[in-house]
């Protein structure tokens, strides 16, 4: 006999609780193998292509962790430093870009020569402001990102817990389904299958876009002679996971820089332009819908209530879990609100079925027999 609703819950529920309190009291303990575990996530479809490949699990384990050792060695060599090189040079500049504004709107505007003008002293604080703040943002974020993790974990432990997590995914999901409560079986493994069909649309899909977009825009800026190009498409691509927010903020960072770059050229200008408005033609109509779908279920203001609230409460790890606590939540919401929608709460007495009505007539005729 299957224990009552009330005890199901309640179990349930102490078990989210334990959850809660060791991401609490051990985040930093688990944040490697929680980085591990969404590494071997995310690699585990493309295991599962070589095997069907004809590799051996081992083989497309091994294959798949010399090609991202790879990646990560062309990063540091190659990526990582330019791009801070580009971040430190951009940082530099801002006092320069703000007198040239300056000087632009002095021209256009002559009303802003009054050296009592709250404007122009406005912008002349933007360039020194910047230059001191921002070099601290980005001492602060090194160190902090040093602090939370170390190089040495992220060197060593993470690609050995992703390895070996990645060897024996399969095995681990056996296993986990195999512990199961026998009555509710099923309805777990259909809202498992929901859940990692929201996480894999969206998280490995989401990922791809990014990465993609932003390598695009990268390049293309780079090509193009902006300055700043690779910073500026790191950035659009790392936020083009909010819908429009990614082309538009680096859009208007890439058009201002090229205006101070290139003034004068409009080809050059119209080219930047251009770059963006194909990046967000490229995004909607193809890599989009194509990678993530339209049917994935997890909202982006959903997304970032959830990291919002996990991260101040949790920390990077918190980060790291929001996601799929968000798409499960947001699985199990749809769960109950169809069970609502089935139930005679929901369709009221006109929307019972011939069964449904036959039954208090079935007990009535019973008891009088009685």
């Amino acid at each position: 006999m299957a224990l009552p609703v009330s005890q199901q819950l309640k179990y349930w529920g102490i078990a989210f609780v334990v959850f809660l309190l060791l991401l609490w009291l051990m985040g930093h303990v688990l944040l490697p193998f929680l980085v591990g575990g969404a590494i071997a996530y995310f690699l585990d479809p493309v295991a599962d292509r070589l095997q069907r490949a004809g590799l051996s699990r081992t083989a497309a384990t091994a294959l798949i962790s010399i090609l991202a050792l790879l990646l990560v060695v062309l990063l540091v060599l190659a990526i990582i430093p330019t791009l801070v090189s580009q971040l430190a040079a951009l940082v530099n500049a801002a006092p320069d870009i703000s007198r040239r504004l300056q000087g632009f709107l002095l021209d256009h505007f002559p009303s802003l020569a009054d050296s009592t003008s709250t404007m122009r002293q406005t912008l002349a604080d933007i360039g020194a402001a910047i230059q001191s703040r921002g070099g601290e943002l980005v001492a602060g974020l090194v160190n902090s990102a040093l602090g939370v993790v170390s190089v040495v974990v992220f060197i060593l432990v993470v690609p050995v817990v992703a390895f070996y997590l990645l060897l024996d995914w399969d095995h681990m999901i056996a296993r986990v389904d195999s512990l199961l409560p026998r009555d509710h079986a099923p309805t777990v493994r259909r809202l498992a299958r929901e859940i990692d069909a929201v996480l894999a649309g969206f998280v490995r899909g989401q990922v791809s876009v990014c990465l993609l977009l932003g390598g695009y825009y990268s390049i293309a800026l780079m090509l193009a002679g902006l300055q700043f190009g690779l910073i500026v498409g790191a950035i659009a691509g790392t936020i083009t996971f909010i819908p429009y927010v990614g082309a538009l903020v680096g859009g208007v960072l890439a058009i201002g820089l090229a205006l101070f770059q290139f003034w004068g050229d409009w080809v050059s200008i119209g080219v930047v332009a251009a770059i963006f408005a194909a990046g967000q033609f490229i995004e909607g109509n193809i890599l989009t819908p194509k990678l993530v779908g339209k049917s994935v279920g997890l909202h982006p203001v959903w997304l970032l209530l959830a990291l919002s609230a996990f991260g101040t409460v949790f920390g990077f790890v918190g980060m790291l879990v929001a996601v799929p606590v968000a798409a499960s939540i947001g699985v199990l919401t749809r769960f109950g609100v169809e069970q609502y929608q089935a139930s005679l709460l929901y369709r009221g007495q006109e929307g019972r079925t011939p069964a449904e009505a036959e039954k208090p007539r079935r007990r009535s005729g019973k008891g009088t027999g009685a």
